[in-house]
């Protein structure tokens, strides 16, 4: 056990817990599986037995996403000789990271790979739709119990909602497309146990904040992360979704939570409202009718038979967070390895602000960030950006009337997509800001 470097709340200190899981008598390999490994026992080609960590397996996602990076990724694909994708219902291509540049060149990118698309039969999402895991989860691909990758880092986030999701890059991708497979070392995995729920003013946010902040010493570099224990129940599908994005910047190569009645009430939900035309959403695809029906099977068999780890996993690390003892936290800096109270320290003038993201730009972000600018105004020397995560995001915060509110106090609409997040289009740090 060990303090981290802040008090929580009441002048407490907030203990993260860490240990060793306790090495198995006899042959490791009889050892219970994880959640990580069950789930990818599904997708497993051509092996036998269950996976084990260490091993190098080819697996079938059930999805791949690729976002402007398509285009390069294209380019891959044809040079490797293929011209037509194995399986064009296995790919997602959704245009959001440099959606505000309307350049000759850029838009030729994008029709290029819209074209593509529909040559190939691949369901398409143009840009302003919304950011592509943001989508993956909103349209009902990164379905619960499911192994999906995309090219992008931030693949982690469909842990929130019980889907294995890691990244690969862009010329494994291609090789997918191609093939339909892909390949992966089976990584060790690391238990996170959330005890507690979260206090007032603290979301998910702050829970992977303190995973980083304080677990800041590599402890979870290239290992796949499940997360469980009873504060798991307390957290919403949004919070869930924020941590397992974040665990990317943790240096995890997954964030898994658990396919729980939470999970699938929310996954239910969802295939309620996919089917039909929606505020916000894109025109129905083909595809549409099938997902929802997929979607509705794959809660009545997890209801029906509950995907859970063994209870005698050999975990390679074990942590324990109490959620209870949590306060809102802040990181600064170009890292994310510190975490401090918000309002301790001395006060810091800013010039710009966000409210971007794949990891918090949810219809609950604006809403809590609505909640504290009603009747207020942005300081006039501060620029406060927000972009939502999706369109979809962006016409329920509309419909509540939060979306008004930050227009209000003075926030700086972008569209919906990754932005200055990625670096890209207006909002962007310059010299000299913080």
């Amino acid at each position: 056990w060990f303090k981290p470097p802040f008090p929580a709340r009441g002048g407490e200190s907030l203990h993260v817990g860490s240990w060793r899981a306790a090495m198995r008598k006899g042959n490791p390999r009889s050892a219970g599986l994880s959640l990580v490994q069950k789930i990818l026992q599904r997708h497993v080609v051509g092996g036998e037995g269950p996976v084990r960590t260490g091993q190098f397996v080819s697996l079938r996602p059930k999805h791949v996403l690729t976002h402007d990076n398509s285009y390069a990724v294209i380019q891959k694909f044809r040079a490797l000789g293929a011209a037509a994708v194995r399986d064009p219902k296995q790919l997602v291509f959704a245009l959001d990271h440099d959606i505000q540049n309307r350049s000759e060149a850029n838009l030729r990118r994008y029709a290029a790979i819209e074209a593509f698309a529909q040559e190939q039969g691949v369901d398409f999402y143009p840009a302003g739709r919304g950011i592509g895991h943001q989508v993956m989860v909103e349209e009902l691909y990164a379905e619960p119990g499911s192994l999906c990758v995309a090219s992008d880092s931030h693949s982690n986030m469909y842990g929130g909602i019980g889907c294995l999701g890691t990244p690969v890059v862009r010329t494994d991708a291609a090789s997918i497309w191609g093939t339909g497979r892909t390949w992966w070392r089976v990584p060790p995995v690391a238990l996170v146990e959330l005890v507690g729920t979260l206090p007032p003013g603290c979301s998910g946010k702050d829970v992977i904040i303190a995973l980083c902040g304080m677990l800041n010493r590599d402890q979870v570099l290239n290992h796949a992360v499940e997360f469980t224990g009873d504060g798991v129940a307390s957290l919403s599908v949004e919070d869930r979704l924020t941590i397992a994005n974040m665990s990317t910047e943790w240096g995890a190569l997954c964030g898994l939570f658990p396919a729980d009645t939470v999970a699938l009430d929310w996954w239910a939900a969802r295939a309620a409202l996919v089917g039909e035309a929606r505020p916000g959403a894109s025109a129905l695809l083909p595809s549409a009718a099938s997902r929802v029906g997929r979607a509705r099977e794959v809660v009545e068999g997890l209801l029906a038979r509950p995907l859970r780890p063994d209870e005698d996993v050999d975990y390679a690390q074990r942590f324990r967070l109490d959620l209870d003892q949590l306060t809102p936290l802040v990181t600064g800096g170009n890292t994310l390895k510190s975490a401090a109270p918000a309002g301790a320290g001395d006060r810091v003038k800013i010039h710009k602000a966000w409210l971007v993201s794949c990891v918090n730009a949810r219809a609950g972000d604006v809403a809590a960030a609505a909640r504290e600018l009603q009747g207020k105004k942005v300081a006039p020397w501060v620029k406060l950006y927000v972009a939502p995560a999706s369109s979809e995001v962006q016409a329920e915060a509309e419909q509540s009337g939060d979306w008004q509110v930050l227009l209000d106090a003075g926030a700086i609409p972008l569209p919906p997509g990754c932005g200055a997040c990625a670096g890209l289009g207006a909002g962007t740090i310059e010299a000299g800001e913080v």
